[in-house]
């Protein structure tokens, strides 16, 4: 690995954070108490923990950390750094600084863990930077290096580019079958071919040998699309009920809406009090995305006059992506509720390429698409549905769910779309 060489605990927990382990945590924990004068060891061990620490407790952590980086070289103080920025999300600032590290250390593989930073920032220009930045530093890593060929996948799925993403997952992973990276890369690029079964069987016996991956309940998120996309729907819906927790409203949503659509019983609802709470609170509208989510779960639920209040919140934003994408989506899924599919698919249908501005990734975003044809559909427009999704009925090997998108039925009773 393009790594400083270390002891075999340290190197060992570098393994585990660069394939998301849900071993990499115990080690990281050892080796920061084993060696609590090392910044590199105190940065990664908040950098996996940052999202349960407060504010104070992060920067206090990083502060020292950074401090004792300095005194390990350059390259350990950049890292640091880094890892400040990006978990203080301030993910411009992130980019940046990579932009910096990487020209210094070429194809280092701990400052990949930062590499979404720059599709986190929002912006296209970044997003475009990232990728060839990814490109790049995969080119100079070299094929042997699991971690840059993994990030790579990640990157061509993201693109588009299918196969080649399907094609680099696998050979990260014959590399180092633990990567997580790899294997959701893998997920992705195997949504998009309709493997189904095959990818549900797959996850399963990756997330056998690691229950506690870091991406585990993401990982049977995944496995719940497979299922929904090769009609296992009570599969989809064991999955939302018994690997998502009460926090993952968003990856919920998406699967209940997801079935709604389809004309099939949800799984275990979110409540929308705490949904609620989650838009009152001030993350509830910090990221377009988890709004977005949000949003989805108010329209599982039926709650139009929910959806009505959001909307009218973000047409008053002063950011576009809020005030000019989410808005009509808002207004969408509230129409949808209401029962007028017609009124739905002419606010989705003139967005065009701008629902990308909601963030997210293909995968995720494609549930607006999901959305506009069973719209179209709703009002009748069969074949135009038909042609918005004849790439994926034409391409995916399996595409029950698309079928039943465009399939015509009575309308069902809320909560519920059509």
């Amino acid at each position: 690995m393009k790594v400083a060489a270390g002891t075999w605990l340290q190197d060992q927990a570098v393994t585990e954070l660069l394939a998301l382990s849900g071993r990499a945590l115990p080690l990281l924990r050892r080796w920061a108490a084993e060696d609590p004068s090392s910044g590199t060891a105190r940065a990664l061990l908040t950098l996996a923990t940052s999202d349960s620490l407060s504010d104070a407790a992060l920067k206090d952590q990083l502060v020292v950390a950074h401090r004792d980086a300095q005194a390990s070289g350059e390259r350990a103080a950049s890292l640091v750094y880094g890892v400040y920025l990006h978990t203080h999300r301030q993910f411009r600032l992130t980019a940046d600084h990579l932009v910096a590290h990487f020209a210094r250390w070429p194809a280092d593989e701990v400052a990949g863990l930062m590499i979404g930073a720059f599709s986190a920032c929002g912006e296209t220009a970044y997003r475009v930077h990232g990728d060839a930045l990814v490109e790049e530093q995969s080119a100079l890593a070299g094929p042997d290096s699991w971690a840059w060929t993994g990030w790579l996948a990640v990157t061509r799925a993201e693109q588009g580019r299918v196969r080649e993403a399907h094609r680099l997952a696998r050979q990260a992973l014959e590399i180092h079958p633990r990567s997580g990276v790899a294997v959701h890369a893998l997920a992705h690029a195997e949504h998009e071919l309709g493997a189904g079964r095959a990818g549900v069987e797959h996850l399963d016996g990756w997330l056998a040998a690691d229950p506690h991956a870091v991406q585990a309940r993401h990982l049977n998120w995944h496995a719940a699309l497979h299922s929904i996309a090769c009609g296992d729907f009570p599969d989809a819906r064991r999955r939302a009920d018994t690997a998502l927790e009460r926090g993952d409203v968003g990856m919920r949503a998406g699967v209940n809406w997801r079935l709604l659509l389809a004309g099939q019983t949800p799984a275990g609802r979110s409540d929308v009090a705490q949904v609620r709470d989650l838009l009152a609170g001030p993350g509830g509208t910090a990221e377009v995305f988890h709004t977005f989510n949000l949003a989805l779960a108010l329209a599982v639920e039926a709650a139009t006059d929910d959806l009505h209040a959001l909307a009218y919140r973000t047409a008053t934003d002063q950011r576009p992506e809020f005030r000019d994408v989410l808005t009509p989506v808002v207004q969408a899924l509230a129409q949808i509720t209401e029962g007028r599919p017609a009124a739905a698919a002419a606010l989705l249908s003139a967005l065009g390429e701008r629902t990308r501005r909601i963030g997210g990734v293909r995968v995720e975003r494609e549930i607006i698409q999901d959305t506009l044809a069973r719209a179209l559909a709703g009002a009748g427009a069969y074949e135009h549905a038909a042609r918005l999704l004849r790439h994926r009925t034409a391409g995916r090997r399996h595409h029950v769910y698309e079928d039943l998108l465009l399939t015509a039925r009575a309308p069902v009773a809320a909560p519920g779309p059509l």
